[in-house]
């Protein structure tokens, strides 16, 4: 999504070998990704000989957060550092205290980044999405 948020205007459309190549990620995998994305209503899927994917309205307002969630799911906001099933205030793991702290701080900067910032970090060339 960060490519695709990165390309000029009147290029916001690209194909799986062209992301896949841009993110250095192989095509299958990718691909999957992004029919998540699409299924989850932040891109869209075009087909044809100009088709390809483009970030959709609801994807161009989108969180880091969001995006992560639809991918990997919640499990990185509320999940156990040490993978335990039950682990709580009243029930914590071995890390539970420190790790609850950087977990809410990796949600709290992942809840107010946004697509468009990331975009803009790699387009002003202050951030990069591969070597």
């Amino acid at each position: 999504m960060v490519f695709l948020a990165t390309l000029p205007d009147g290029k916001e459309r690209a194909g799986i070998k062209d992301i896949a190549f841009a993110i250095n990620s192989p095509e299958a995998f990718t691909a999957k990704i992004l029919q998540t994305l699409v299924r989850e209503n932040l891109l869209l899927s075009i087909k044809g000989p100009n088709g390809g994917f483009e970030i959709s309205d609801l994807g161009k307002k989108s969180t880091l957060y969001r995006i992560v969630q639809v991918i990997d799911g919640d499990s990185i906001f509320v999940g156990c550092a040490l993978g335990l099933q039950e682990c709580s205030e009243s029930h914590p793991c071995a890390v539970h205290h420190k790790f609850k702290a950087i977990r809410d701080h990796l949600t709290g900067m992942m809840m107010t980044t946004t697509l468009r910032d990331m975009a803009l970090g790699i387009q002003t060339g202050v951030s990069f999405l591969k070597t």
